[in-house]
């Protein structure tokens, strides 16, 4: 079957993405206020849990699962050895949960948390990791197109969903993990429905030799054995740094920092819808031996798509103290420092997935290994420093220590891995990291300008909600008016306007 061009595959992820935004925008308004900052908390210190496990047991076989398949697509016995692996990881979860149960240690693991919720956070664990693993076989089979589509139903049922919960008083922390549980595993029906329609069936011969398992098994532990420790340490840290913010701040502190979080994640959609594309690419180029077409993607995608995340992120900075109140209510006010913090993690969260998909892509996983490791240990005592009490030699900042330390230890580490890939490519190190300065601080400069217009000169309106739009309708226009006159700031050149420009008045004279 054919795939999709890199281009239509893109836009139909970004099409999803900006109508993802929209149904996110609208539930992230009901589930802090139907839940509450502790339950919300709760949630959020759960689900953190549950992924590092399933993230430590992986051990990054999804991300080289992923890169295998994209370069051997007719490889059958390649899907049902990974598929196998999978169930026996989510087996080993499960296990562990129950381990947990019979000792008693959950409550020193997870302070203050009711076992019947340790056990749905598990399953909501699982689930979503094998969703996750679903949605690279789409990718790597280059059919996301419809995928794209599948995911739109399941944000619009996910919507009505919350809606229906939210309006009948039955948005309690159960009953949101019973909520994810049925938008996932539609989403997995359909992912398997789209496969099934395009040619790549999983019903087939699951049944592998031995000397094929042991081949796989050879291939995957070359491929992963060098993330054992990165996942270890991953795992341990991650775990610690969230164990510390509920110790020392509570349930209310981690709803908080939920929240931030979460108002991130929104930022990174755009540029998320790109991430698993530009992979796919590079470990084709890769295995066709194309250091020069990786040079290329590299350089003609990522710095555009970390000036749009740049683009969001600026402006969500500056105007934290309306999101905050817009997605959380008077309850989250407190959020607001954490969330203006927490808006710049998506903007070199895109440089740090697609410069570490270089690493992954190439097969230089204990060069990715040993810097993510490096960091990870740095950032562990900052951590500390930053969110334990007065009394126990810190700074007693709660969910903004956390944010600080994310922010700051991200930028740093992402820098560091830059380093090593454009040597690699043959690109200039010094062009990359002046262009992330550049572009960040000229967008910053504009969001501040147009808060300081529409909220200080012009006093538009009262209304935090009627403000925020004006605010970003102006932001939009000057930033648009930037793109037209240095398009160097997003990664573009004239020829690049010149091109869009072109397409738009073509579009428009066939219509």
């Amino acid at each position: 079957m054919a795939t999709d061009s890199l281009k239509k595959r893109y836009l139909a992820k970004l099409i999803a993405n900006i109508f993802g935004l929209a149904i996110a925008l609208v539930t992230q308004t009901i589930i802090p206020r139907g839940l509450g900052p502790r339950a919300y908390g709760n949630f959020s210190f759960l689900s953190d849990f549950f992924t590092r496990i399933v993230g430590f047991l992986e051990i990054g076989t999804s991300t080289g699962f992923y890169t295998k398949l994209s370069q051997r697509q007719q490889d059958f016995g390649l899907v049902s050895f990974y598929i196998s692996f999978a169930g026996l990881v989510s087996f080993l979860v499960f296990m562990f949960v129950v381990c947990m149960h019979v000792t008693g240690i959950y409550a020193t693991l997870l302070p203050d948390q009711h076992l019947f919720y340790i056990y749905l956070a598990a399953v909501w664990g699982i689930l979503t990791w094998l969703v996750q693993i679903l949605n690279r076989m789409a990718d790597a089979y280059g059919v996301t197109v419809s995928i794209e589509i599948a995911r739109i139903i399941q944000k619009g049922l996910g919507l009505a969903l919350i809606l229906a919960l939210f309006v009948t008083n039955q948005l309690s922390l159960t009953h949101f993990f019973y909520y994810h549980y049925c938008i996932l595993i539609f989403l997995a029906l359909a992912f398997i429905w789209v496969m099934e329609h395009n040619g790549h069936s999983l019903r087939r011969s699951w049944i592998l030799s031995w000397n094929k398992i042991k081949a796989y098994t050879k291939e995957f532990y070359d491929y992963s054995h060098p993330l054992f420790v990165l996942a270890l340490v991953g795992l341990i840290i991650g775990f610690l740094e969230r164990w510390m913010l509920q110790m020392f701040g509570g349930s209310l502190e981690q709803g908080f920092y939920g929240l931030s979080y979460k108002i991130g994640a929104i930022c990174f959609l755009f540029t998320s819808a790109m991430t698993p594309l530009i992979m796919r690419e590079f470990a084709i180029a890769f295995d066709k031996k194309d250091i020069n077409e990786m040079a290329r993607l590299f350089r003609r995608y990522i710095p555009m798509l970390y000036a749009i995340s740049a683009y969001f992120g600026c402006f969500i900075a500056v105007q934290a103290s309306k999101v905050t109140y817009i997605m959380g209510g008077e309850k989250f006010n407190q959020a607001t420092l954490a969330v203006m913090i927490m808006a710049f993690y998506p903007i070199h969260q895109t440089y740090g997935q697609l410069s570490s998909s270089v690493f992954l892509a190439t097969g230089q996983t204990g060069l990715y290994r040993n810097i993510s490791i490096i960091f990870s240990l740095i950032g562990l005592p900052l951590t500390y420093f930053l969110i334990a009490p007065g009394d126990k030699m810190g700074l007693n900042a709660g969910a903004s220590g956390l944010a600080i330390k994310m922010v700051a230890i991200q930028f740093i580490a992402v820098n560091v891995q830059l380093y090593f890939n454009a040597h690699l490519l043959g690109l200039r190190f010094w062009r990359y990291l002046g262009h992330q300065v550049v572009s960040m601080g000229t967008l910053l400069t504009l969001a501040l300008l147009t808060s300081l217009v529409i909220d200080h000169v012009l006093r538009v309106s009262d209304s935090v909600i009627i403000s925020f739009v004006i605010s970003g309708i102006v932001y939009s226009i000057l930033v648009a008016g930037l793109l037209m006159v240095f398009p160097i700031v997003f990664g573009l050149n004239r020829n690049d306007i010149r091109s869009f420009k072109q397409t738009v008045f073509q579009k428009i004279n066939s219509l």
